[in-house]
């Protein structure tokens, strides 16, 4: 064994360390430099070593790699010595010393935690967890948690510490509002692990305050607490304390915001009920709540843990289930207190206890805002009145009424609602004096000091608008009307002062000026008509206008015809055109009870000017059948004339012309009237789309012409057909080529060709194009074109028109058809026989050899083979 003078020698440099000695002189601070001395040095003594390091560590305090090297050198000193040798204590010094420069460095606290769950240092281990969490980042903490986990479930370590020690750092970590999990949890998430650890090892974390604790996280989450409150709760209940968790559970339920956290609680506070000490402590999760829960009530008793309780148990069970309704609605109220149908609802849950009941109405009504309020919170004060009124209590209702007038609702007409609720009550107990003095009163307008005083606070309430509301007013001037004659002029005054404060309808003005009639103060009614017609404009006019007019007329009838006329002109020079039509058939219908045929007339033909174009029909129809029925069927004829030219619709026009050509026919036997007649009607009926009206043309031919008649009448429609077509071919290549107005692109819409070319030039197309297209939508014709037809109407008188339009009986348009004709029109035509005078068809017979030609022979054989039998 060496001496110890020999082993302090060896602690000096040596020659051999004087290269190195020298160049750590000149570089102290180079870590390069003192690692190649420690190498070169590494089958030295430790102690010598341990001087080295610690010149090195003087020089470098800093450096994790030094200090590393070092620190495992120390550990493997002290591997195989006994836990109570000194060396662990001056190996525990070393960490510490080295955790002052390197305490971001997880390595240095692994090995040094790692030694003390070693040396079974339990709470200087566990503090030196606390440090190293405390000092490194959030990031690197799971290399810290793992050995941690390890520590406290090391055998000898007791429960209470890690419970408590994890209740702590989750407690610490909520506690953080910079915290953020790196797995992605949320705060809510952490709150119930929280509460889940301490609710399970309620007896084993004695040392911290469980309650402050999650009531804290109650207050931070304003929803989805009921498992927090649940967790409280059963915190007691494994404390053996279960009358403060009932409080727990009493609490939540009336605290909580949702329906959710409250059916949450609610549940779990039934299946606690269902459940005896010795489950709960057995088992951690709950139990359902199935059919074997009164055998577990009466077998194993709850809450208050003895079996001679049974009955105080059942009865909490039933209070509790009967509260559930109560319960519910309270957490709907406190997500809005000035929800009316809630309160409403709230009160039936208490249907056959008063007091209850008038305790909720006083709540509701001390809660609501009426300007926050969802629904009507005049509701409210009604039925609490009601309320009363219905247990006799009429003096308390009269209080009730009292204080809802003066509360300031959102609007007018829930103030008047409460007014006129309560002038009902009034009356419905036979106090018909009470109820008038209360309409007296809410319509009395409020003074100008008052309105001054609203005006200046700047929130003028609903009371100083209440005396123009038209409900008010409308059961005061009826309660007063009720009275009879006797309070004639006081039921004036109301009406009067309805019409004075500009709140009047036109039902109002009716029922005043009917009000006066049933008084005979007939004069005094129409001047009430006058005002309602000067007040009011169409459409709202229209019912006082026809009251006014009616009963004027019912009245006076032919006594004051003027001024009776001078009112249906006023009446009309008001009224818009589509209002005009029920104002002269009254007008006319007055005329011909008590004025002139004549002006009647007179006054059909100015409505048939003046109705808009989608009642002209029915006018002239009306103006028609009254002509005929006063003048005769013949006096309509000019009436029909004026219709056709009036500018009807061409619908309309078509629909008039066969009328006219069907009394021309059969009325007054005018066959070439009426065939005229069918000749203006042909240009607005389209062959393809208006079959009907050639069939009837066809049909009189048939019965009533002869082959020119019929000819012309098919030379029209090919006519009409083509020019039909001409205009849908012309607004084709339009519509091709350039952009239209859209009138001129609806369907069968007549177009003159001279206006298409204008449209043409005016869109540039050149002139060789226009007479290109010309061409092209001209017939084809051996001779030249024809001019453009124009059908022109035959008045009454006229027998045919020679410039350029229909004349029966000289047809200088005529045109040969081939011997066959393939024409559908041209088949299988029967001409009606008659007896007929000879000297008419002489001249066809003896032309029948020279005319094989025509396509109509076989009609001409049938009239002559009648004529010889």
């Amino acid at each position: 064994m060496p001496s110890s003078s020999s082993i302090s020698q060896d602690l000096y440099p040596s020659q051999d360390d004087l290269l190195y000695e020298e160049e750590i002189l000149r570089n102290p601070f180079t870590l390069k430099l003192w690692c190649r001395y420690l190498i070169a040095r590494s089958e030295s003594p430790f102690k010598k070593r341990f001087v080295i390091y610690e010149r090195a560590l003087r020089a470098l305090p800093g450096s994790y790699k030094l200090w590393h090297a070092y620190l495992r050198e120390r550990l493997d000193l002290v591997r195989n010595l006994p836990l109570t040798h000194s060396q662990y204590e001056t190996l525990n010094n070393t960490f510490e010393r080295a955790l002052v420069t390197t305490h971001k460095m997880p390595r240095i606290w692994i090995m040094y935690l790692q030694t003390l769950t070693h040396q079974k240092l339990l709470t200087r281990t566990r503090r030196t967890f606390d440090r190293a969490l405390c000092a490194l980042p959030v990031t690197q903490h799971d290399r810290i948690w793992e050995p941690y986990l390890v520590f406290v479930t090391q055998k000898g370590v007791p429960i209470e510490t890690s419970l408590r020690e994890a209740a702590e750092r989750l407690a610490s970590v909520l506690n953080d509002d910079m915290f953020l999990s790196i797995k992605g949890k949320t705060r809510h998430g952490l709150w119930l692990e929280l509460c889940d650890l301490l609710t399970k090892h309620a007896n084993q974390v004695k040392g911290l305050n469980v309650d402050p604790i999650i009531r804290g996280g109650i207050r931070k989450f304003t929803d989805q607490v009921g498992m927090l409150w649940i967790s409280l709760a059963k915190y007691y209940i494994r404390r053996k304390l279960h009358e403060k968790a009932r409080d727990v559970f009493e609490e939540g339920m009336s605290t909580v915001v949702t329906a959710r956290d409250f059916g949450v609680i609610f549940d779990s506070y039934l299946k606690k009920m269902g459940k005896s000490d010795e489950e709960e402590e057995d088992n951690g999760e709950e139990n359902g709540f199935g059919e074997e829960f009164e055998r577990k009530m009466i077998l194993h008793g709850f809450w208050l843990n003895e079996k001679n309780d049974i009955d105080l148990r059942f009865a909490r069970f039933d209070y509790l289930m009967e509260r559930r309704p109560e319960l519910a609605n309270s957490v709907l109220l406190r997500q809005n207190p000035h929800n009316v149908e809630q309160w409403q609802r709230r009160v039936k849950l208490f249907e056959g206890n008063p007091k209850r009941q008038i305790l909720t109405y006083t709540e509701a009504v001390r809660t609501i805002d009426p300007m926050k309020s969802v629904g009507k919170p005049h509701t409210l004060w009604v039925a609490f009145a009601k309320l009363y009124e219905h247990h006799k209590d009429l003096a308390n209702a009269r209080v009730i009424f009292d204080k809802a007038v003066q509360v300031n609702y959102k609007t007018v007409d829930d103030l008047a609602s409460v007014w006129c609720e309560w002038a009902e009550m009034e009356l419905k107990h036979n106090n018909f004096k009470g109820a008038l003095d209360l309409m007296r009163r809410a319509t009395a307008e409020p003074s100008v000091e008052v309105k001054r005083r609203a005006a200046a606070d700047g929130n003028e309430p609903v009371q100083m608008k209440l005396h123009k509301s038209l409900r008010l007013w409308t059961l005061y001037v009826d309660l007063e009307e009720s009275r009879g004659t006797s309070n004639l002029e006081s039921t004036r005054a109301v009406y009067e002062r309805i019409l004075d404060l500009r709140i009047a309808t036109p039902q109002i003005i009716i029922n005043y000026a009917c009000f006066l009639e049933e008084n005979k103060y007939f004069e005094d009614a129409f001047k009430v008509y006058e005002r309602g017609v000067k007040i009011f404009k169409y459409p709202h006019v229209k019912d006082i206008w026809v009251t006014y007019l009616s009963k004027f007329v019912k009245r006076y009838g032919k006594t004051k015809l003027e001024r009776a006329r001078e009112l249906f002109q006023n009446a009309i020079e008001t009224a818009p055109a589509d209002q005009l039509k029920p104002l002269y058939l009254r007008y006319a219908k007055m005329e011909e009870e008590y004025g002139l045929a004549m002006r009647a007339m007179k006054v059909y033909d100015e409505a048939t000017k003046a109705v808009p174009n989608n009642e002209k029909l029915s006018m002239y129809e009306i103006y028609i059948a009254r002509a005929s029925d006063i003048f005769g069927k013949r006096s309509t004829r000019k009436i029909y004339e004026l219709a056709i030219q009036s500018g009807l619709p061409d619908k309309d026009v078509k629909t008039m012309c066969l009328k006219f050509a069907e009394l021309e026919k059969k009325t007054f036997g005018e066959i070439d009237r009426a065939r005229a007649i069918y000749g203006y009607a042909s240009q607005f009926a389209n062959p393809r789309s208006d079959p009907e009206f050639w069939k009837k043309w066809h049909e009189f031919e048939v019965q009533h012409g002869n082959e020119d008649t019929f000819r012309e009448m098919l030379r029209i429609k090919r006519s009409v057909s083509a020019s039909y077509s001409q205009v849908s071919l012309l607004v084709l290549f339009l519509q091709t080529h350039f952009i239209l107005p859209e009138y001129l692109m609806q369907k069968d819409q007549t177009v003159n060709l001279d206006e298409a070319k204008d449209k043409l030039k005016q869109a540039g197309v050149p002139e060789d194009e226009m007479a290109a297209l010309e061409r092209q939508l001209a017939p084809a014709t051996n001779d030249a074109a024809p001019k453009e037809r124009k059908v022109g109407f035959v008045s009454a008188g006229v027998e045919s028109q020679t410039d350029g339009g229909l004349r029966v009986g000289a047809n200088h348009e005529d045109i040969e058809l081939p011997e066959e004709s393939e024409s559908d029109d041209e088949e299988k035509v029967e001409i009606a026989q008659k007896d007929v005078p000879s000297a008419v068809f002489g001249s066809l017979i003896r032309g029948r050899e020279e005319s094989d030609n025509e396509s109509c022979l076989g009609a001409l054989e049938r009239i002559k083979r009648h004529k010889t039998k």
